[in-house]
């Protein structure tokens, strides 16, 4: 169990450090900026990357609405969900920290008016869309989410090919959700860059907690109902 808690912290670290950090540190660069769909491809690669080099240690969750997901999905034991959430808001604070300390050596950085890649709507969203807007992006998204991990970790699926369905499935997501709320899907994501904003981020949170965790519940129920009498 301790070596799943530390290959959870770690991964969550290095999927806020490396998918957060691109958006912070290299999405809004003049001339070089990588934009929208390289944050997307960053975030999907953290995820590719981390879950070959730590899946076989911890399942890869990264994010509290996989690990509840997978609980409801019946793949990941009720014992085991606190722990596992509280080292992946762990981790991602402690990347949010890191990444903040970094962008903090560039003259006039400000994590409160940058926004530091924090989740939003309303005003907060990149492309202005409603709270409304975002509950359905973010719910849709994380349940479909869950249905490929759990489909992509089948008994009967390719062998060696999850984290590369996962983390394409991701830059999807991000594809689709950047100018709604700057995706989130991942409460713990969320939460490491949220307490660096420090303001609206720390206020709005809340919605990017209960809606992806709404959505990694229905997504892992769905796919029980569904499909996981097929299970090898």
């Amino acid at each position: 169990m301790g070596k799943s808690l530390a290959a959870e912290f770690l991964g969550t670290f290095w999927l806020v450090l490396g998918g957060a950090g691109s958006a912070v540190l290299a999405a809004g660069v003049p001339d070089v900026g990588i934009g929208y769909a390289g944050v997307a491809l960053a975030f999907g690669l953290t995820v590719l990357t981390a879950a070959y080099a730590m899946g076989h240690v911890s399942g890869a969750h990264f994010n509290p609405a996989v690990t509840l997901g997978l609980y409801m999905g019946g793949r990941f034991p009720a014992r085991d969900i606190i722990p596992y959430i509280v080292m992946q808001v762990v981790g991602a604070i402690a990347a949010g920290f890191v990444l903040y300390l970094i962008a903090s050596g560039k003259a006039g950085f400000s994590a409160s008016e940058s926004g530091f890649a924090s989740n939003g709507y309303g005003e907060h969203s990149p492309g202005g869309y409603s709270m409304m807007s975002a509950i359905l992006v973010e719910f849709v998204l994380t349940a479909f989410f869950l249905i490929i991990i759990l489909g992509a970790t089948h008994g009967n699926a390719p062998v060696g090919f999850a984290p590369l369905a996962i983390g394409l499935a991701l830059t999807l997501i991000h594809l689709i959700s950047i100018p709604v709320t700057n995706t989130s899907v991942n409460p713990a994501r969320s939460t490491g860059v949220a307490l660096f904003q420090g303001g609206w981020a720390i206020a709005q949170l809340w919605l990017f907690w209960v809606v992806p965790l709404l959505g990694g519940a229905v997504g892992g129920l769905l796919y029980r109902s569904l499909f996981a009498r097929n299970e090898a």
